[in-house]
């Protein structure tokens, strides 16, 4: 269902907008005449890119959405890993229907949760169409040269069949297929003549776009996760057809500077570069078919950008040199004034643009101009130029905005064309060019959280474009913490996200179970890798291990009745996959004595206290099997100087510190009413506090002190060997130092030692709050972020940047960005 929902939702992107030379034998059997033609290297990867965007699911009321979600439904019911292409083609005017072929396999039907079904048989010119009803649907498919081909039209099968034995590919699709990137879960070909049904199918009445007068072929690659679409590939021109990515034949992208005039209110910008005005205009004549000779009086114009602004157009011409420019202004200057140091000058003539950069610029009345920088700036009023002088002079330009910032990270740094917005922007083309139905379905609130973006950079005769639709990472103070990406679960996070290593690429991914007990691996990027159906809750937390010595890192963890060890993709390793019956068990305790990967797993049940070794075998030396109570908590593992102590505690108040094979090594006489606080080592004492409030340390002769820290019983406490911290109510103390924060519900606190920085963090779950502090109890900035769980901290992508995960909303993630 996902692959259908992605497959439909990308049609609609369509409407708006690493080498390999070995040709896919599949495309052959694509029909000439295809509209768009999707080349699907990994159907799973499609899935998972494309499923779960949430700017895809807008698109889903509306009717020519749900029009073509019936012609592939076919789709639901195939099983392939397979490399497959999917066609749409025109039968019918505003008809597509779609074509799929993928290479033969026995269990490519998967029909069983099906109802209703009738399957029939055709004879066509000798060969076999089978007819497949099922429910209110209906199919046809072939089996030809070891190939499956399914269409929603029996026509195009039996034309399939007609030419069978001269299969050929388009050339155009052939060149651009040879320089696909097939890493790429798919890519997309749209042949421009034979698509604008389709487009015209969502734009609103009277608004008239053939895109074939802009590209013959559009290939695409795109990539695609919760919070982004990001489409690039290569548009072509054809030679003997007039196209306005002509314009820039010859020439060659610069920097865009529009972006950093535009005012930060700005709705849209829109920039083209040339660094060649003469190749501009004669490519120019030769695309309007004009007679006449335009004059060099714009020759030093380097960039035209167009600022969209309060629904006002502003226009600017980047220059690298004025004088003839201002010879020309002089002559039809009437009037001028003076704004924060800056000339409007009022023009008697308004319709140069038009003449000079047609058809980038129509229909603008340039009646006013100003100078900032080396740019021209025009205006149909004065008004917008002061509000574009008031913002340049401020330094509150588009560029210093989220939105900018968050798609030029993701485009190159020099454009032909560049067109970046934020939601009112998009909504204004939506307003203008597209439907009401889907101006109505498409225009939400969620379209304000989304950078959009599209670049095209020229090279002879391709272009290379990127088009991207990306979730903000808004911006707080200084842009010191930025949202990276959120991610919604399937049921409601029951487990506090945490960091683990990807051994393959050396960064941090994330893992998380929700309340339907399904264990989520998360790449750094925010996709999900994998789900895996577990029997129970995870215990604390999962544990990285490296079994086999050989670098490739496994995750062990116990859930309420298992201990499970889990490889890099999900799968059990064995033989550590142990039930237990009966109670439920304790967070398992990994023990490196001397950090050579042999390897102690230890964990409770009850009184019980089982040892493996890394063969998942119980170790017979360790001597400490039975506890005369059952085990609170996690067993921990300490070394001081250059001795090991394993600690337990026993719910009867006994603490049990013990030598690596078991037999006590310190005794300890006092009972103590624990606290649901981790036994700690700080200043080389054990440390620990009582359900009163009661500190307490024990060396390591056995002499144990007390202290009454009046802590209510609800407390949090971590502690390294030097650095103590203990939440209290609303009060936070670290090394003494304390803090007072807002009344709430505070979680335990917890210390990270990164960058050689401490960092103490503690969440308010009744406020949503997340505070981080460093050694000195002074805030990081930017804290508190919107959290509702306890954090992990790692630098998830080595940039020298830490990262933060914990719980967003109920079923959702967060991960923060700390600059």
């Amino acid at each position: 269902m996902k692959l259908k929902l992605a497959i439909v939702s990308l049609l609609f992107f369509i409407g708006c907008t690493k080498e390999k030379s070995i040709t896919s034998p599949l495309l052959s059997y694509v029909p000439q005449n295809s509209a768009v033609i999707i080349k699907i290297n990994d159907k799973t990867a499609f899935s998972s890119d494309l499923g779960d965007n949430d700017l895809l699911k807008s698109f889903a009321p509306t009717k020519t959405y749900s029009s073509i979600v019936k012609k592939i439904q076919p789709l639901d019911y195939l099983q392939t890993d397979m490399e497959s292409v999917l066609a749409f083609v025109e039968l019918g005017k505003g008809n597509f229907e779609i074509l799929y072929v993928t290479h033969y396999s026995s269990e490519l039907f998967n029909l069983e949760e099906a109802t209703d079904k009738t399957v029939e048989q055709i004879t066509y010119e000798g060969q076999t169409i089978e007819k497949y009803s099922i429910e209110d649907n209906t199919f046809f498919s072939i089996e030809l040269n070891n190939k499956i081909i399914i269409s929603s039209a029996k026509m195009l099968l039996e034309n399939l069949l007609r030419k069978e034995k001269n299969l050929s590919i388009n050339p155009s699709l052939n060149k651009l297929n040879e320089v696909t990137n097939n890493e790429s879960s798919a890519n997309i070909f749209i042949n421009t003549k034979k698509s604008t049904s389709l487009l015209s199918s969502i734009l609103a009445d009277g608004v008239n776009v053939d895109i074939s007068k802009f590209t013959e072929w559009v290939y695409i690659d795109f990539k695609s996760n919760k919070d982004h679409i990001k489409l690039n590939g290569i548009i072509t021109a054809n030679e003997t057809t007039p196209k306005v990515s002509d314009l820039f034949r010859n020439t060659h992208a610069l920097v865009n500077r529009t972006p950093s005039l535009a005012p930060m209110a700005a709705e849209a910008i829109l920039s083209y570069t040339f660094d060649d005005y003469s190749a501009f205009a004669s490519n120019q004549k030769k695309h309007l078919d004009r007679s006449i000779l335009i004059d060099n009086t714009f020759d030093a114009v380097e960039e035209i950008g167009l600022i969209h602004l309060k629904g006002d157009l502003s226009v600017l011409l980047y220059t690298n040199g004025s004088e003839k420019i201002h010879k020309y202004f002089d002559d039809i200057k009437t009037s001028a004034e003076e704004y924060q140091g800056h000339e409007i000058v009022t023009l008697s003539k308004n319709d140069f643009l038009n003449l000079y950069f047609d058809p980038l610029i129509k229909n603008y009345s340039a009646n006013f101009y100003t100078i900032i920088e080396n740019a021209f700036v025009f205006g149909s009023s004065a008004e917008s130029l002061k509000t574009i002088i008031a913002n340049y002079k401020n330094n509150a330009t588009f560029n210093k905005t989220a939105t900018y910032k968050t798609a030029k990270e993701q485009l190159a740094d020099e454009s032909t064309i560049l067109f970046v917005a934020n939601a009112s922007g998009i909504e204004y083309y939506l307003d203008h060019y597209f439907s009401k139905e889907i101006t109505q379905k498409v225009k939400t609130k969620e379209l304000s959280e989304y950078s959009f973006a599209a670049q095209m950079v020229s090279e002879d005769h391709f272009h290379h474009t990127n088009i991207l639709f990306q979730k903000i990472a808004h911006e707080t103070s200084m842009n010191k913490t930025t949202p990276l990406f959120t991610l919604t679960l399937d049921s409601e996070v029951a487990t506090v996200p945490q960091f683990v290593k990807n051994h393959h690429t050396n960064k941090e991914e994330i893992v998380v179970q929700d309340q339907q007990n399904k264990l989520y691996l998360i790449s750094t990027d925010g996709k999900i890798l994998w789900k895996k159906q577990l029997n129970g809750r995870i215990q604390g937390r999962i544990e990285q291990v490296d079994l086999y010595k050989n670098g490739r890192l496994q995750l062990a963890f116990t859930t309420d009745n298992q201990f499970l060890i889990l490889d890099r993709n999900g799968k059990e390793v064995p033989p550590f996959s142990f039930s237990y019956e009966g109670g439920i068990l304790n967070p398992l305790a990994v023990f490196d004595y001397e950090r050579r990967k042999d390897y102690r797993f230890v964990l409770s049940h009850g009184n019980k206290i089982y040892m493996y070794n890394r063969q998942g075998k119980i170790v017979s030396g360790f001597k400490f099997k039975q506890a005369d109570q059952a085990i609170q908590g996690i067993a921990k593992h300490f070394r001081i100087g250059r001795k090991d102590y394993l600690v337990f505690k026993e719910e009867g108040g006994k603490l049990n510190i013990l030598s690596r094979t078991g037999t006590t090594r310190i005794p300890v006489k006092e009972n103590i009413a624990f606290s649901d606080n981790e036994v700690r080592v700080h200043k080389n004492k054990f440390t620990l506090t009582d359900t009163e409030g009661r500190l307490y340390q024990i060396d390591q002769n056995g002499k144990m002190s007390s202290a009454n820290l009046n802590l209510l019983a609800d407390h949090g406490i971590d502690a390294t060997s030097n650095t103590m911290v203990i939440m209290n109510d609303n009060e936070l103390s670290i090394r003494g130092k304390k803090v007072e924060l807002e009344l709430g519900m505070y979680s335990k606190p917890r210390i990270f030692y990164l960058n050689d920085k401490i960092y103490v963090s503690v969440t308010d779950i009744q406020n949503q709050k997340i505070y981080l502090f460093d050694s000195q109890a002074k805030p990081i900035s930017d804290f508190p972020v919107p959290g509702s769980s306890l954090i992990d901290l790692s630098d998830m992508d080595n940039d020298h940047k830490l990262e933060l995960v914990a719980k967003d909303q109920n079923n959702s993630i967060i991960v923060y960005r700390i600059n």
